[in-house]
């Protein structure tokens, strides 16, 4: 369902996470893209909450850019057919709530956004090959 895994790999790599990744199988780097942009969306609704607009910009780009150029890029559109395209869409459709999220600080825009992810993440982690393996 991904195809290139340099792309997400450097999009992780990028955000400081780079000895995590050096060992990581491809469907465990999809995972830490989840994670990394769960926690960047967490950590900018704090900071809104707070009244922080810098670091709730910082971080909504770090969700943004880990989503579009991550997760979105690591679909595989030839063999992923229809679900990839529709997972291609959905990420479209976050990083474009992320960004009215910014713009607007939309705090349940991100809460939206973070429940997306949660449930691909979860998805993505019942189909682990490596604990279908034991």
């Amino acid at each position: 369902m991904f195809g290139r895994y340099e792309s997400p790999a450097k999009t992780y790599a990028d955000w400081g996470h780079a000895s995590d990744i050096s060992t990581a199988s491809p469907h465990r780097l999809i995972v830490l893209l989840f994670e990394g942009a769960e926690t960047a969306i967490n950590v900018a609704r704090v900071h809104a909450e707070q009244g922080n607009i810098a670091e709730r910009g910082a971080n909504l780009s770090k969700a943004i850019d880990i989503i579009g150029n991550g997760l979105k890029v690591s679909l595989d559109m030839g063999q992923g057919g229809e679900l990839a395209a529709r997972l291609a869409a959905l990420y479209d459709y976050m990083v474009s709530r992320l960004l009215w999220a910014n713009m607007k600080n939309d705090i349940p825009a991100m809460k939206e956004v973070l429940s997306l992810l949660s449930e691909i993440h979860g998805a993505w982690a019942q189909i682990d090959p490596d604990k279908q393996k034991k």
